[in-house]
């Protein structure tokens, strides 16, 4: 492909990327985010789960057999910018068709969201990610290859359960990592913290003749992790802002339904 035709089919990519990214007419979730209770509990290290209502959440949503779409990493103060509000930019996400970029919590005040904590991370494995992260602000990806977008055009590819989840990582791999959550997956590759590792069991013999088993984890490829693998994965908390403020039950106020309605 020469350079003129490369420069084309990427801009092809980018108008299609920006379809993908519209919401559809009436699209609305099903609940939202406290903004004041999140910004209360988030944390740096953080990972923010968005149910995302665009044309390519809901592909992703239904590949993936997920509520989740997206995930953004909390950076904290790491950015050192607000927004044109003056709001501090304490997420680092990845977009189709912008790469990766900071953002402001109230992006997602109208989202539905999840706080996935990893369990103990250390201070300086914490400063690794963060730094990982906040470093790679800026980092656009190449859209040029039309053929691997087509894969989030259709609301539901007529593709089995058991496959659904390998369309991601299918084709050149630049569409992929402007749409999953691969970039935070690499940041906690690196320090070699797990989220959903392969486990294989190898049996060995101890100078006793007793046979023994240990479990061996290996890190997935993080081009293969999606949003929801935080969700689901036992080495990360999730936290919910309005338990974390100290719910109590009882001073909630219910409406009262007119006898009426009951019969």
């Amino acid at each position: 492909m020469t350079a003129s035709a490369e420069r084309l089919a990427d801009r092809l990519g980018r108008l299609l990327a920006r379809r993908l990214n519209e919401v559809p007419p009436g699209a609305r979730p099903y609940t939202h985010a406290n903004v004041a209770a999140l910004r209360r509990t988030l944390q740096p290290g953080d990972v923010l789960l968005v149910e995302g209502t665009s044309r390519v959440s809901n592909t992703i949503k239904y590949l993936t057999m997920s509520t989740w779409s997206h995930a953004a990493l909390c950076v904290g103060n790491a950015v050192g910018r607000v927004s044109a509000d003056g709001e501090p930019l304490i997420l680092v996400e990845v977009n189709l068709g912008e790469g990766c970029v900071a953002a402001p919590l109230s992006k997602y005040e109208l989202h539905n969201t999840r706080i996935c904590r990893p369990s103990h991370l250390s201070d300086a494995d914490l400063a690794r990610v963060i730094d990982f992260m906040v470093a790679s602000i800026g980092k656009r990806y190449d859209m040029k290859n039309i053929t691997d977008l087509l894969r989030y055009a259709l609301p539901e590819p007529p593709v089995p359960a058991r496959w659904r989840r390998r369309m991601l990582a299918l084709g050149s791999g630049d569409p992929t990592r402007a749409i999953c959550s691969t970039l935070i997956a690499e940041a906690f590759e690196r320090i070699r913290y797990p989220i959903l590792p392969r486990i294989t069991r190898e049996f060995r013999a101890d100078p006793l003749a007793r046979a023994h088993r240990s479990e061996i984890l290996h890190i997935r490829h993080h081009s293969l992790f999606t949003p929801r693998d935080f969700d689901v994965s036992p080495y990360f908390h999730v936290v919910k802002p309005t338990l974390e403020s100290g719910f109590d039950y009882r001073q909630l106020r219910w409406a009262e339904v007119p006898r009426s309605a009951t019969g």
